[in-house]
């Protein structure tokens, strides 16, 4: 019987497809990739709920066809490796574009209106936090998209609807791609940074983006400004975040990430009441928890099956002499 390792347990819905395709399926409630390890040896198939896999293992893993992500992301996975081993990492574009999207969102106007804040203030008693003033209106005011991919063009949507003004910042994006729906294309992530009321990051982890959002980067942000980050927690320097909240260099800051997770009660950035977090779970609806899961699990099946499944990061793998 074909064998499939589950970093953690999948939503039902993709439980049932790896059931329906009567696989045998171990789950190591773990994701470091030395615990997987054993469990590994004899597998076809890997799905990464939480964790990573590296070169070491999966030059141990002889058995290793296919790598899920019930996801987009794909910065746990050593995947020039995998391409090398003629391994597809499979992923699941599309599948949680709205739910994160709409997590964003909800980010700028909690933040905006200063919800979280006011809320634990009235619970204390202080009902004349009322007059603090910093709410403010999100109509007329500009979002800054550094990244224009299937979440940022749907958050785009959303904040035009409110009649707020887009400015898109995305070097992979044609302009009039931009300029044809109505946006503004910002060549310059620096000029997006000045001119921005929200920013709101949508760009993968890769070394190019690492701590994308520095010092420098949130020094050129207007004072009032709120950050969003649904995307990676790599792409924003925390150390700098922490000292921009603490000396009150924006309005507020809110994210669904960090660079270590998951995060512990003395996480730095959890002391300050000037940022909204969540535990990465802007994907983790309902709708979007089964569709990851769905996608995940019918990508590893079909290519343990010898099937050349179309959602993987690497297509290049299936150039490796195993598919001929």
């Amino acid at each position: 019987m074909k064998k499939v390792v589950i970093s953690h347990r999948l939503h039902d819905d993709g439980m049932a497809v790896l059931e329906k395709a009567k696989v045998n399926i171990a789950i190591t409630n773990n994701g470091d990739p030395k615990a997987m390890l054993p469990e590994l040896l004899d597998a076809e198939g890997l799905i990464i709920r939480i964790g990573a896999i590296d070169r070491e293992t999966m030059l141990a893993a002889k058995n290793l066809k296919v790598i899920g992500r019930p996801g987009v992301g794909v910065d746990d996975v050593d995947v020039d490796t995998a391409t090398e081993l003629g391994i597809p990492v499979v992923i699941a574009p599309g599948a949680n574009t709205r739910s994160v999207a709409e997590h964003a969102f909800a980010f700028m106007f909690a933040a905006a209106k200063d919800m979280i804040h006011t809320d634990k203030e009235l619970r204390k008693g202080n009902f004349s936090i009322r007059s603090s003033y910093k709410a403010f209106e999100i109509y007329g005011k500009t979002l800054g998209l550094v990244g224009y991919g299937n979440i940022g063009s749907v958050l785009a949507q959303m904040a035009a609807s409110v009649g707020m003004k887009v400015v898109v910042y995305d070097p992979y994006i044609k302009p009039e791609a931009i300029s044809g729906v109505g946006y503004q294309y910002e060549s310059d992530l620096e000029r997006l940074l000045q001119l921005a009321d929200v920013v709101s990051l949508h760009v993968p982890l890769t070394a190019k983006t690492k701590n994308l959002i520095g010092a420098d980067e949130l020094k050129l942000m207007k004072k009032n400004a709120i950050l969003i980050n649904c995307a990676r927690g790599g792409i924003v320097d925390e150390t700098a975040l922490a000292k921009a909240l603490e000396n009150n260099e924006l309005h507020a800051a809110a994210t669904d990430v960090f660079g270590t997770e998951p995060v512990t009660a003395g996480e730095p950035l959890l002391t300050y009441e000037n940022i909204i977090v969540s535990p990465h779970m802007a994907g983790q609806t309902k709708e979007a928890a089964s569709a990851v899961a769905t996608m995940a699990a019918e990508g590893v099946i079909a290519v343990i099956n010898g099937q050349r499944w179309q959602h993987v990061c690497n297509p290049k793998a299936y150039e490796h002499p195993r598919w001929n």
